[in-house]
């Protein structure tokens, strides 16, 4: 049996007065596959030595790497200039399924709510018995944010970024940030019910085979230490940027003291955070609790990443 962490996938409905939101996270058993999509029309692109007649502009399955995963949807707002933020979005499914497509709605409220940010939603190579996610999908997210300062003049963007992660995607998005960003470029991480440290006993002692398999999922017999090397509990530091937490109490998946523990010790340390705990949601919510989410991610992204 293969563990799918599930992919929190917002809907909403909008109307013209932007009355009403609404969006629900899905718990999701499946892989989606790629769609070709096509890119902007060239005659959209502008002169980026020239930001006041910049356009909107979106690119679809642009690659980053030589494998079929390796592709993002890259969203550049109109009037961007070399101080125009990114926010990247990093999809679930337990490291082994999932696709960019999951994260399309969220990628919409953000252009929508948050139009002076680019949005990047990218796929990542996924594992199977063959090819640990550790360090592979690391691997992937800085090809992604190599591949964006490579093309820097020609996307007309900053260097500072952003994370949202949605429950594996949380993790690697976590776990970039606090010990793989050499340069200091991310700006705030979101986790959204992302499992944050793999030695925590409520997995270590567990007898219940979903949470024994997210542990078996990078390796036959992993040690404590690799354990600790993969979890961004035990990696970050005071130096982590702002993070922002969201955690359902009732969540099958990602024990309470994942969430409970990654704020205490971001606390300890300094690092500003915020943690969001709903007591009655399990490894998604919906409704006022959801409405919630995105009020306070909405607020923490304009505070620490435009």
């Amino acid at each position: 049996m293969t563990l799918f962490y599930g992919d929190l996938q917002p809907t909403f409905q909008n109307n013209k007065h932007m009355k009403a939101i609404k969006f629900t996270f899905l718990f999701l058993f499946i892989s989606m596959g790629i769609v070709s999509c096509s890119g902007d029309d060239p005659a959209t692109q502008n002169d980026p030595q020239d930001p006041t007649v910049l356009e909107f502009r979106q690119e679809l399955n642009v690659s980053y790497g030589n494998d079929s995963d390796q592709i993002f949807d890259i969203y550049l707002p109109a009037g961007r200039t070399l101080t125009t933020k990114v926010m990247i979005l990093v999809h679930g499914g337990g490291w082994t399924s999932g696709d960019k497509a999951d994260m399309n709605l969220l990628k919409d409220l953000i252009i929508q709510d948050l139009p002076d940010i680019a949005v990047v939603n990218i796929n990542y190579r996924l594992a199977d018995e063959n090819n640990s996610p550790f360090p592979m999908q690391i691997d992937d997210i800085t090809s992604v944010i190599n591949h964006l300062k490579t093309n820097q003049n020609d996307y007309v963007i900053s260097d500072d970024i952003g994370f949202i992660g949605t429950s594996a995607g949380a993790h690697l998005s976590m776990l970039w940030s606090y010990a793989f960003d050499s340069e200091n470029v991310t700006q705030m991480v979101c986790s959204i019910v992302g499992p944050t440290n793999f030695t925590d006993p409520a997995y270590l002692e567990s007898q219940d085979p979903l949470l024994e398999e997210l542990i078996n999922v990078y390796g036959i017999d992993p040690s404590i230490e690799f354990l600790e090397l993969v979890s961004p509990y035990h990696q970050v530091t005071a130096s982590a940027p702002p993070t922002i937490l969201f955690y359902g109490g009732q969540d099958p998946l990602i024990p309470t003291s994942q969430g409970v523990d990654m704020e205490v010790r971001l606390s300890q340390l300094d690092v500003v955070n915020e943690f969001t705990l709903y007591p009655d949601a399990g490894h998604g919510w919906v409704g006022l609790e959801l409405i919630d989410t995105w009020t306070k991610l909405k607020l923490f992204t304009e505070t620490y990443l435009e």
